[in-house]
């Protein structure tokens, strides 16, 4: 992404024949406008600093206090954070980090603040503020007897198209090669307990922005946590702001701080911090890729992450505006244990080239692999474990 300058847990079961035919990929790319939610995690919340920037553009009463407040603030944003339609990189920046480059007096900024939650939240900002989520559901859901796979693809915020199609194409490969069944959707509409239960697991293809109502977080956190699988891409996890904690803390492990920026794609020496595990068997143990290299606040080795690949951070230029975004141990892959639920997530995958690359490619399959359940390893309250059977997934 560009810079800018911050119960009890029940398994899920299913048996599967395992066929050897030729994959069969159901894709589905909906056209046509999309049924607006009513249900948007931050449709009541009242405007603030910490607001995306993209709420405080659409109301007008909002703008005008800011204006008032600040006068020059809104006029000396970058054109790219004025634009009102999503995908808007105003959607994944609160006002408070658009104004981080001005200097603002703390007092100033904590005068605006007041002065924006005083501001009542009408119907029509809470119409605007739902716009941009959906209800769509799926038409067409796999049939069963072969490992399904769903690829989600709804953004909201900063999209970039390269990156996303081949990962598209990637993952349509990959699918084609194990023989699994693929559904390909941007529609948070499918993100409900009925539709989750026909898939092994979800992809969130360089997904960017709040995605998910309510409703929509409620489904897929209870899917994951029941035994589902995740595999974020990239994008997934490199938003400067988050709205929903539970996703960037619990099932990403950690928040994004940066990625270089001169040049922002460099090359640097990739390293396997656990070889031969289920996911990293067969790549090298250590490889040179470029790409855009993510630095995070925290070091999802500390949040009980089992990390996978690490960067060398002495083979490139961690320096991100103009400051060191340098991490010493510096996680890029990992997995996740989240109730019975298993987690993956890769910060490679911005340049389309990365997903042509031989060992990331083997290691994102492998990844897949495992989140759907056939892997080596499985998830059970919180902990990963060895099966003592393994099972293979075609």
């Amino acid at each position: 992404m560009p810079s800018v300058a911050p119960r009890a847990i029940v398994p899920r079961r299913r048996s599967y024949r395992f066929a050897i035919a030729a994959a069969l990929l159901v894709l589905l790319h909906s056209n046509g406008a999309a049924a607006a939610a009513t249900d948007c995690p931050l449709r009541d919340r009242p405007f603030s600093v910490d607001s995306p920037l993209l709420d405080v553009l659409l109301s007008a009463e909002a703008r005008r206090v800011v204006d008032r407040e600040v006068p020059t603030l809104l006029a000396a944003l970058p054109e790219r954070l004025r634009k009102l339609d999503t995908p808007a990189f105003a959607a994944i920046l609160t006002l408070r980090m658009a104004v981080t480059s001005q200097n603002l007096d703390v007092e100033l900024l904590d005068k605006l603040d007041r002065a924006l939650r005083a501001e009542k939240v009408t119907a029509a900002d809470k119409a605007s503020r739902c716009a941009r989520y959906d209800d769509d559901p799926i038409a067409h859901l796999p049939e069963p007897g072969r490992p399904a796979i769903l690829v989600f693809q709804k953004i909201n915020g900063f999209r970039d198209a390269p990156s996303v199609d081949a990962g598209e194409r990637a993952l349509r490969a990959i699918a084609a090669r194990r023989g699994w069944r693929m559904v390909v959707t941007d529609r948070g509409g499918a993100m409900t307990a009925k539709t989750l239960d026909h898939f092994d697991a979800v992809v969130w293809n360089n997904v960017s922005g709040d995605v998910l109502t309510v409703r929509q977080r409620a489904a897929f956190r209870h899917y994951i946590e029941r035994g589902g699988g995740f595999v974020g891409i990239h994008g997934a996890g490199g938003d400067l702001a988050y709205f929903w904690d539970w996703y960037a803390d619990d099932l990403i492990g950690t928040r994004f701080k940066a990625h270089p920026t001169a040049p922002s794609f460099q090359d640097a020496r990739i390293k396997v911090d656990r070889p031969g595990n289920t996911i990293t068997r067969g790549i090298d143990g250590s490889w040179v890729m470029n790409d855009e290299w993510y630095s995070f606040f925290s070091n999802p080795r500390a949040t009980g992450s089992n990390i996978l690949l690490t960067l060398d951070e002495t083979t490139y230029s961690p320096k991100g505006a103009g400051t060191d975004i340098s991490m010493g141990d510096h996680p890029i892959a990992w997995t996740r244990c989240l109730g019975d639920g298993r987690a993956f997530y890769t910060a490679i995958g911005h340049r389309p080239e990365t997903y042509a690359d031989s060992n990331n490619a083997r290691f994102l399959e492998q990844a897949i692999a495992w989140a759907a359940g056939k892997g080596r390893t499985r998830c059970h309250q919180g902990h990963e474990h060895f099966v003592s059977i393994r099972r293979h997934m075609p």
